[in-house]
């Protein structure tokens, strides 16, 4: 049987759909049986999940896994999946991440238990489906769907000012949407002046034949922008981050940073720069500039906080600038670098809300001057922390390395002095990663109550392992990551960026015309 021609990306988005029905079904009072099923279905999805592995063809052009029905004929909404290497890649770390929030969340979450699960596979059946979908009003859908259980997850299991922040998430996330419904219904109106067929088909948007005038593009681009940008969050639009971040539940925290800010970034790769090449190449100048500032901005503050959550967070802000960069410098390593960032800051920053969630349930403070010499009474930990945190300033061997090699590189084929300018924030991220690790680690041991803490546990060690694993095998061995990445990105530049290969810089050309005269093609 072929496996492509299963239904697969339903079963992997909808699977979650049986947890939240058995749990429905349970008695609140049978806390434990709750938290078992609902790590079990979530472990479950992940193992599906991988079997996109086995049938997927990185050599393949075009969507793989394709399911394609009829939804609202009247309207020509379709139910319409399919995924390439960049969908893949988000899969397997939303299904990866949402596994391990849920098996960190054992003993953390104390009050409604019940719903606190439904929630959280709620939650997972809209990130799927983001992924997933190439009919823009299923992507809409999903794209709303997974806002209503952060709010929740944020609002009713967060810290002291959970409200407020949820309130500000969600309104921020709320006009952000509206404005993308805009540019989505501007596309599909159009699409049917011109062709006079109605339908939200992105494949369809993006086809040779169909192009959108210039002035149109931009009002189109400027409703996306809007809505992808909010959710990244790039810079200004990123104040709804740090509250939320700090705020929400660990588990609530690790779904945020690796996962939901993924959705803005990849509805510029997927939408945007596809079907609006003529506005995204004029929106570049800007959008770098954006990037830089966060970059630079991001990294400054999180320096100055006193709270190792907020610093982690605003941490975030600076890695998504990287994102956000090498996505718009337009060329293939670049957008690689950040596809693969992404992926990068998924594991990562992850793995760090994961390590202040560890001591906040041991301490209940995460403010960064309660804490010394941790080094000594939780060693397992600070290994595990000294790995993450080298990972997440790029060290080489690291998977942060990589990424962001790749995207000083791309964006040194465009303007070397975008690459420098960017290239302080790596060294600005060092700094306050470092200096975080040796207030925390080292020293005397300041606080009488830091000498009970008790070191990681087996669950705690087996939801670290993965991420130190993935985070060891992309910075040494990254080929079968750019491998996937390959042919969706090129394809993505040729229609964006044609005359790439027309522009690359004099240094560039000189290297290859040199290996050429000599016979050593780069290739």
């Amino acid at each position: 049987m072929n496996i492509q021609s299963l239904p697969l990306l339903t079963i992997i988005t909808f699977f979650p759909l049986i947890g939240i029905f058995i749990i429905f079904f349970i008695s609140k009072k049978k806390e434990n049986l709750i938290k078992v099923i609902a790590n079990i279905v979530t472990a479950l999805t992940f193992l599906i999940s991988l079997t996109l592995l086995l049938g997927f063809d990185p050599q393949a052009e075009g969507m793989q896994f394709v399911e394609k029905v009829s939804w609202i004929p009247a309207i020509g909404v379709q139910y319409f999946m399919g995924i390439d290497g960049i969908s893949l890649l988000l899969i397997l770390l939303t299904t990866l991440l949402t596994f391990l929030a849920t098996l960190s969340s054992w003993r953390v979450i104390d009050h409604r238990i019940k719903e606190y699960y439904i929630f959280m596979l709620l939650l997972e059946i809209g990130m799927v489906g983001v992924f997933t979908s190439l009919d823009l009003i299923l992507f809409y859908v999903f794209w709303e769907v997974m806002l209503v259980p952060m709010y929740f997850l944020i609002g009713v299991w967060g810290g002291e000012r959970k409200l407020y922040a949820a309130i500000k998430f969600f309104l921020y996330t709320l006009f952000g949407s509206v404005l993308l419904l805009l540019g989505i219904l501007a596309l599909y109106f159009y699409h049917h002046a011109v062709t006079g067929v109605y339908t939200f088909d992105a494949l369809q948007m993006m086809a040779e034949g169909f192009t959108i005038p210039p002035k149109l593009q931009f009002w189109i681009f400027l409703a996306f922008f809007f809505g992808f940008a909010i959710k990244v969050p790039m810079f200004p639009f990123h104040t709804w981050l740090p509250d939320a971040h700090v705020e929400a539940p660990t588990a609530g925290s690790v779904i945020l940073a690796g996962i939901l800010l993924k959705m803005g970034t990849y509805g510029f790769i997927r939408f945007s720069l596809p079907i609006l090449p003529d506005a995204s190449r004029k929106f570049v100048p800007v959008i770098v500039v954006l990037s830089i500032i966060a970059i630079i901005y991001g990294a400054l503050v999180a320096m100055m906080q006193k709270d190792w959550k907020s610093l982690v967070a605003y941490s975030s802000i600076s890695h998504m600038g990287f994102v956000t960069l090498g996505m718009f410098a337009l060329t293939p390593i670049g957008l690689q670098g950040s596809i693969i960032q992404q992926i990068n800051h998924g594991i990562s920053t992850g793995a760090l809300f994961l390590i202040v969630g560890i001591v906040y349930e041991r301490r209940h403070t995460r403010l960064i001057s309660e804490y010394g010499g941790l080094s000594r009474i939780m060693p397992v930990y600070a290994a595990v922390f000294a790995i993450m945190m080298l990972s997440s300033i790029g060290l080489p061997g690291l998977n942060g390395f990589i990424g962001e090699f790749l995207i000083l590189v791309g964006t040194f084929q465009v303007k070397w002095w975008w690459a420098a300018i960017a290239a302080s924030g790596i060294i600005l991220g060092a700094a306050y990663m470092l200096w975080l690790y040796q207030r925390v680690m080292f020293g005397k041991v300041t606080k009488e109550e830091n000498l009970k803490m008790k070191d990681l546990n087996a669950r705690e060690i087996a939801y670290f392992l993965p991420l130190i694993f993935l985070a060891f095998w992309i910075g040494l061995y990254p080929k079968p990551f750019l491998k996937v990445l390959e042919k969706p990105v090129n394809k993505i530049v040729q229609k964006v960026n044609p005359d790439y290969s027309q522009k690359k810089p004099d240094i560039i050309k000189k290297l290859f015309d040199h290996q050429e005269r000599e016979g050593e093609l780069p290739y």
